[in-house]
């Protein structure tokens, strides 16, 4: 076995055993000077285990253990905040712009709107504490996007609740992978060679059955699973692979 797979074995073994979601490993010279290798074979073993989803490397602060795998349900009731709570974890939903535009092209097909009809796009961080999971770009019309005029953090389904009474359901998902833009990269801190989980989301207003969003999200593939599943037949908290 080469000297980095032997290092990486014994790293992998000590995250396992010791470590919790969160925590940092020693810093890479310390590690290189542990384990006797120079800091390019160091790095090397490094690199195998951010490829396997255990760690990521944070610019000027080193490498940290990843949280468990989050495993998130696609069916009609997809809320991010509400099921990171229901794993006994707490959701952080940052809103990172507002913008008023207008519907063209794939948009507008899917909000079922003509070309140049008026929508809000908000764009959203969601994750726990530091650690991001999924960037979304949603796509809004109708009472919802009066709502969401409003909105400025946190769970988004509560929000349109208390402030419009409506509460939207997914009557399609569209799942797909592809490699992240150099910002949508930099805001999940993730490779920019590591593709995404991308999940196209069509949302109706339980209501009044009129769809009022349409959600572009991208998540990090080594942080969650997604799960497509009969809710009567679905582990309620399904162990990763």
């Amino acid at each position: 076995m080469a000297v980095w797979a032997q290092i990486a074995t014994a790293l992998r073994g000590q995250i396992e055993q010791g470590l919790d979601d969160g925590d940092w490993l020693p810093a890479e010279p310390e590690l290189a000077s542990r384990f006797g290798v120079n800091r390019h074979t160091l790095r090397r073993a490094v690199d195998e285990l951010i490829a396997e989803g255990l760690v990521e490397r944070v610019h000027g602060r080193g490498t940290r253990v990843l949280a468990r795998g989050l495993v998130y349900g696609i069916g009609p009731d997809t809320k991010f905040t509400e099921r990171l709570a229901a794993s006994g974890r707490t959701a952080q939903v940052t809103l990172i712009d507002t913008k008023e535009i207008v519907a063209e092209g794939g948009v507008a097909r899917r909000l079922r709107v003509t070309e140049g009809a008026p929508v809000l796009r908000l764009r959203t961080l969601r994750g726990e504490s530091d650690m991001p999971y999924a960037l979304t770009l949603h796509f809004m019309t109708g009472d919802a996007a009066e709502a969401a005029r409003s909105y400025t953090g946190g769970s988004l389904t509560q929000h349109l609740r208390a402030v419009a009474g409506i509460t939207l359901d997914r009557v399609e998902s569209l799942i797909t992978t592809r490699m992240p833009l150099p910002e949508d990269a930099l805001a999940l801190r993730m490779p920019r060679t590591q593709p995404v989980l991308r999940v196209k989301g069509v949302n109706a207003c339980r209501e009044c059955g009129v769809i009022q969003e349409y959600a572009i999200t991208q998540f990090r593939g080594d942080r969650i699973q997604l799960s497509v599943a009969d809710p009567e037949w679905a582990t309620e908290n399904p162990p990763p692979d």
